[in-house]
């Protein structure tokens, strides 16, 4: 609505929710982005990504023309390992939902961790908006280490069931320190650890990272 009544239009990113959890034209936005490489395409192995619009007109051919003449063209190749992606999309974001909501349960009591970032958790200032739009809460959980840097660092070097990586949406979990990726302009806090989710056992991931934390 603010979007709209300042003449703009509302564009919003759902490649962590997927369309299974959130409909964001359903909910007033213009213009969806995904990116499939992630968990639309869901097995690593494909680059790619796709604007869904409201209404096929005037931006809809806007976007289709810089598409044509900047050569953003998938090849058929990628759009079939998507097509083949999604047709697996509700069995595993089932599964990576699930295990987010274990994993960052176990996070929110554990002494070492100072927060935890997940809107199913009831103490997540998104809680309440996240409820209230989505039918789930996606794979991504973030938490911040106690002490800083080195500490979160150490954890990082640490785990053997999480890869140490930055992306997400495939059956392996990820961890990553963000302020080292993005620099030190970032405004990330320094202990601050992003992870995505995989297919592996909740019991797998809890006890790895139960004992990156020891």
């Amino acid at each position: 609505e603010v979007a709209h009544a300042a003449g703009a239009r509302c564009v919003c990113d759902n490649t962590w929710a997927t369309p299974l959890l959130q409909r964001p034209l359903a909910l007033g936005a213009d213009i969806v982005m995904h990116a499939t490489t992630k968990y639309l395409g869901g097995h690593s192995d494909v680059t790619g990504g796709a604007l869904v619009l409201k209404e096929d007109g005037e931006a809809a051919a806007r976007l289709r023309s810089i598409q044509a003449l900047g050569g953003g063209v998938p090849s058929a190749f990628d759009c079939w390992l998507v097509h083949r992606g999604i047709r697996t999309l509700p069995h595993r974001m089932r599964g990576h939902c699930d295990n987010a909501e274990s994993v960052a349960r176990f996070l929110a009591d554990h002494p070492k961790v100072q927060m935890v970032h997940y809107p199913g958790l009831e103490s997540d200032p998104g809680h309440s908006v996240a409820k209230r739009q989505m039918s789930r809460y996606g794979g991504m959980v973030s938490f911040q280490v106690d002490g800083g840097a080195a500490p979160a660092l150490g954890v990082v070097s640490r785990v053997r069931v999480f890869t140490r990586a930055t992306s997400l949406g495939g059956p392996e979990s990820l961890i990553e320190h963000r302020a080292s990726v993005e620099g030190p302009d970032t405004r990330t806090p320094p202990g601050l650890l992003r992870c995505s989710i995989g297919l592996e056992h909740a019991d797998d991931l809890i006890e790895d990272l139960d004992r990156a934390l020891a």
